[in-house]
């Protein structure tokens, strides 16, 4: 009894708590949550905390952070570490304390990338080694996976001897070390080759404390570009460079070295501050030049390959190393300089004479054309001056057409030279370039290698049947075709052309003649040597006007005589005398002319040249009954007649037809 009354009853216990099962009271419930706090960790979502691996499989990591339950992190975002395995500590990210159904939410991968930054510049500052997973290949390098982030791994600096393969290492987690940061890109560059550079530099200093100029070394070829090769030496790479692997034209090093392949080669220079090393290769044979023929002499022959092409001419190797120029100008007789892509190209079979030859400066040039005989060696012979060739127009001047007879035999046809009657202002308006035309040689300047030549002289000069045809004071119908400042251009039949002045080409009623009017002109002035022909059509109707003075004046003066009952005789004798001494003297000054004709136009003329001096010469002797009618009628005047009728006029100027 004594036992129940030292028990004393609780004043605030809770029957109802009792018989719902709680049989404690507030206080142990404070007490026990309390405990149970004590026993977690506080944390808060979007956090990065440190938790402990408990357990993984091929899919997931299990992470205890210390709260009431564990979270689950997929296994790929550990990839970067192999090694991972229960009970390592871990970086992670609270995205979620409870999902839907409870779980407890991290992520790795997160918590990495929050804390990459930090971790990427310690790694730089403190030049740490760090694993990273080689994501993907990219151009110039690949992609690594490190602390979250992706870093670029260049090419050059995945390993110290050139990768040919990059596809090998996508998948491998190698260690790296970062070499540089951009803080505003957030991008990071890491080398795997930075690794090793420190055990090769020490390599380095060894070898090349140990080269001597002239040394001959076995390398293996490591790496080939357009410039050259890099030969590795056993730690250290040298440079052959594209001019020392052969004595003759290399266009690529691949034409005398493969990869991998191992070479003899010689050490031209080196430096021991920037650690490069020149290499030859061809060093090791003699120059081709010191065993080049010693009988070779200007004058032989040779053959060679086109090895280069240049505007200016063409290289010729002869053997391997040796070389001679052709110029341009030695590749033909032409003195029509062209590029020399127009005779040869690269790689042709050809064969030269040597024009030069210099075995101490070790050069020589070629010649092409020396193969073939200079035309101009008997040009006199082979085109003697009146021989006639057809010849190619390749050039106009202002003062004419050059010409080529054939392959370096050029010549000029002045332009006074091209016709006999046209007047030519410009070749072109003659020919063409490019066209064929009949030449003949008119003089040979062989010293300057230069023709003269003629084309009008194939054919025979019309000016000597125009001298019995437009004789001083005939009348031709004309045409003119041109009006100029001092006069017109008429054209007369047989294509010849004239010449009038201005004061010549007043019409019967006063006007100027015009281009395109068709009149009748009469010769005042004709000179063959010059080819010149002056005209008049105000002399024509002015003839005629004097005329009918004349006949007017001397029926007048009949009429008068017979009123005076004065001899007619008489008169008539005197008027018959003065008539036939005129007739003589007209006479006189023909047989003179005809003497001083030169015989070879007399002889060469054709059948045509006779019909036509035959035809002149029954026109002439109409003319000269003219004439002498003329005479008679004109010795009532003959003071007046004289003044006028002189074709001598300061103002006309010179025409040639």
């Amino acid at each position: 009894m004594e036992n129940l009354k030292s028990i004393v009853p609780v004043d605030d216990f809770n029957w109802e708590s009792y018989e719902k099962g709680d049989d404690y009271n507030k206080q142990n419930k404070d007490d026990l949550v309390k405990t149970y706090d004590e026993t977690l960790n506080t944390m808060k979502d979007k956090e990065v905390v440190v938790g402990t691996i408990t357990a993984l499989n091929k899919r997931e990591v299990v992470v205890n952070i210390g709260f009431k339950s564990d979270g689950v992190v997929p296994l790929s975002e550990f990839r970067y570490n192999p090694d991972l395995k229960v009970g390592d500590s871990v970086e992670v990210f609270i995205e979620s304390q409870e999902d839907k159904k409870g779980q407890l939410i991290l992520s790795h991968k997160k918590a990495r990338a929050a804390r990459s930054w930090n971790r990427v510049n310690e790694a730089l500052e403190k030049d740490e080694i760090i694993k990273g997973f080689v994501k993907c290949r990219t151009k110039g390098g690949m992609i690594v996976d490190i602390f979250g982030i992706e870093a670029f791994l260049p090419g050059s600096q995945i390993d110290v001897k050139p990768i040919r393969d990059y596809d090998v290492f996508v998948g491998k987690t190698m260690e790296f070390k970062i070499v540089k940061i951009n803080q505003d890109f957030k991008n990071v560059v890491v080398s795997h080759k930075a690794l090793i550079e420190a055990e090769l530099e020490q390599q380095k200093k060894e070898i090349i404390s140990k080269l001597e100029k002239g040394q001959v070394l076995e390398g293996t070829v490591k790496n080939i570009t357009s410039y050259g090769v890099f030969i590795d030496l056993g730690g250290v790479d040298g440079l052959i460079h594209i001019t020392d692997l052969s004595w003759g034209r290399v266009s690529h090093p691949e034409e005398i070295v493969q990869l991998d392949e191992k070479v003899n080669v010689v050490i031209l220079d080196f430096d021991d501050e920037k650690k490069r090393i020149a290499l030859g290769l061809k060093q090791l044979t003699p120059h081709p030049w010191d065993a080049l023929d010693a009988s070779l002499a200007v004058g032989d022959k040779v053959k060679g390959k086109v090895v280069v092409m240049a505007d200016y001419g063409a290289f010729i190797e002869i053997t391997t190393g040796v070389e001679g120029l052709v110029h341009v100008s030695e590749m033909s007789w032409t003195q029509h300089l062209r590029s020399a892509q127009d005779f040869m190209k690269v790689g042709d079979e050809v064969e030269a004479v040597i024009l030069t030859l210099d075995r101490d400066e070790r050069k020589m040039s070629l010649g092409i054309k020396q193969l073939k005989e200079d035309p101009w060696e008997h040009i006199e012979v082979r085109f003697p001056a009146g021989s006639q060739h057809m010849a190619r127009v390749r050039n106009f001047t202002n003062f004419g057409v050059f010409v080529e007879i054939e392959e370096g035999v050029d010549g000029l046809i002045h332009i006074s030279d091209l016709s006999w009657t046209k007047k030519v202002k410009h070749p072109s308006e003659f020919t063409q370039i490019g066209a064929q035309i009949n030449v003949q040689v008119l003089e040979i300047d062989k010293e300057n290698r230069r023709l003269s030549l003629g084309h009008k002289q194939l054919e025979e000069n019309p000016w000597d049947v125009f001298e019995t045809l437009f004789t001083v004071g005939s009348i031709h119908e004309g045409i003119i075709i041109e009006m100029v400042e001092k006069g017109a251009v008429v054209s007369l039949p047989y294509g010849v052309e004239g010449f009038a002045t201005p004061k010549h080409l007043v019409k019967e009623d006063g006007s100027s003649a015009t281009v395109d009017e068709k009149l009748p002109f009469r010769v005042i002035e004709f000179n063959k040597e010059a080819k010149r022909i002056i005209l008049s059509h105000s002399r024509v109707f002015e003839e005629e006007q004097k005329n009918a003075k004349r006949k007017e004046a001397a029926g007048s003066e009949k009429k008068s005589r017979s009123s005076k009952k004065e001899p007619v005789e008489n008169i008539d004798l005197n008027v018959e005398k003065t008539t036939l001494g005129d007739i003589e003297e007209l006479a006189a000054l023909r047989e003179r002319m005809t003497e001083e004709k030169p015989k070879s136009a007399a002889k060469s003329g054709t059948k045509s040249k006779s019909a036509a001096k035959s035809k002149s010469t029954k026109s002439k002797s109409a003319k000269s009954a003219d004439a002498v009618e003329e005479v008679s009628e004109e010795a009532v005047e003959p003071v007046e007649e004289t003044a006028e009728a002189s074709p001598a006029e300061e103002d006309t100027p010179k025409a040639e037809a």
